[in-house]
C-alpha cells in the first residue's frame, strides 16, 4: 500500500475527496491517502509543502503559483476547480461600514501574508482604484479569528469565500458588503517536486480517482442536503454554490499561467516570472 499524505481546507469544494475516501476508492488502487483539514488555508498549506508536512495540497491558484516564484518545490499537476472563487467582503453586522468603497485605507484581517485572503486585497483595492501600497493588514489565522477581530475592532473587513461565511451573515455576526470574484481558476492541486518524481504513477492514479468523483458529483443522488448538512449550509444557498462551481480533469494552460503571471506581477504579489515547465509538471 503507497502511503500519501493530501491536505486542503475544510470547505465543500473538498466534499469529492472525502467521497472517494469512504468509498475506499483510493484503497483500492493501492493507496493510503490520509487528508489532512487546514482551516488556516492557503498561506499554512504552502508552508506545509515547503516542510514536507504534506505530499500533495489542494489549494488556492494564486497562493500557489506566488509561492513557486518564490521557491516552493512544488509543480501544479491539475486545475481542480475550474470556476472562479467567489470572495465575499463582510464586516461587522453593527459597522459603520455600508459599501466596499468605505474600506479604503481600512485594516484588512487576514488568515496570514500569502494566503488567498491576503492576494485578493490586492486585486479587490485594483478593482475599487485604490492605492495598493496604503493597504494593511491584520493576521487572524482562522475564520473564528476574523470573527473576533472584526467584532472586536481589531480589523475592519475580510474577505473569505462567501458561501462559507454566508451561516455567520445569517447569524448577524457579519454583513457582506461585496464580493471579488478571482480572475482565475479557483482551486489547482500541487504536488511536491521529490514525491512527484518518486510516485509519478501513484499520483496520475490518485487524480485519476478523483477526476472520476468531480465529473459526476453533480449528479449524486442527493448532494444537495449531504453538502448542506457536512457544512453547516441552507440547502438553497448550496444549491447556487452547485450551479456557479465547476470542477475541472485538466491541468493549467501555458496561456492562463502566463495570464495569471502577469496579473499578480501587475499587483506587485510576485517580483518574477517562471517558465511554465516551473510551475506545471
Amino acid at each position: 500500500m503507497k502511503k500519501l499524505t493530501i491536505a486542503g481546507v475544510p470547505e465543500h469544494f473538498n466534499l469529492p475527496w472525502h467521497l472517494c475516501k469512504e468509498k475506499g476508492l483510493f484503497e483500492a488502487k493501492g493507496i493510503n491517502l490520509e487528508w489532512t483539514d487546514v482551516p488556516e488555508g492557503t498561506g499554512r498549506l504552502c508552508q506545509m509543502l515547503r516542510d514536507g508536512e504534506t505530499d500533495i495540497a489542494v489549494i488556492l491558484t494564486e497562493g500557489i503559483i506566488k509561492d513557486i516564484t518564490a521557491g516552493n518545490p512544488s509543480k501544479i499537476v491539475q486545475v481542480y476547480v475550474q470556476s472562479p472563487l467567489i470572495w465575499g467582503i463582510h464586516v461587522a453586522a453593527k459597522s459603520s461600514f455600508e459599501t466596499v468603497a468605505d474600506l479604503e485605507n481600512k485594516i484588512t484581517a487576514i488568515s496570514r501574508y500569502g494566503s488567498g485572503s491576503h492576494l485578493m486585497a490586492f486585486v479587490n483595492a485594483q478593482n475599487e482604484g485604490w492605492d495598493t501600497a496604503n493597504l494593511r493588514f491584520e493576521v487572524i489565522n482562522t475564520l473564528d479569528g476574523a470573527v473576533e477581530a472584526l467584532t472586536n475592532g481589531v480589523a475592519d473587513y475580510f474577505m473569505w469565500e462567501r458561501f462559507m461565511t454566508k451561516p455567520i451573515v445569517d447569524k448577524g455576526i457579519f454583513r457582506r458588503v461585496g464580493d471579488c470574484p478571482t480572475p482565475w481558476p479557483s482551486f489547482v492541486i500541487a504536488v511536491r517536486n521529490d514525491v512527484l518524481e518518486a510516485n509519478s504513477a501513484a499520483i496520475g492514479t490518485v487524480l485519476d480517482i478523483i477526476n472520476q468523483m468531480t465529473a459526476g458529483f453533480k449528479e449524486i443522488e442527493g448532494i444537495t442536503g449531504i453538502l448542506a448538512q457536512r457544512y453547516n449550509q441552507k440547502k438553497e444557498d448550496i444549491a447556487e454554490w452547485l450551479t456557479l462551481t465547476q470542477w475541472s480533469q485538466q491541468n493549467l494552460g501555458e496561456g492562463t499561467l502566463d495570464a495569471i503571471q502577469e496579473q499578480l506581477a501587475d499587483l506587485n504579489i510576485i517580483n518574477t516570472k517562471v517558465p511554465f515547465e516551473n510551475v506545471v509538471g
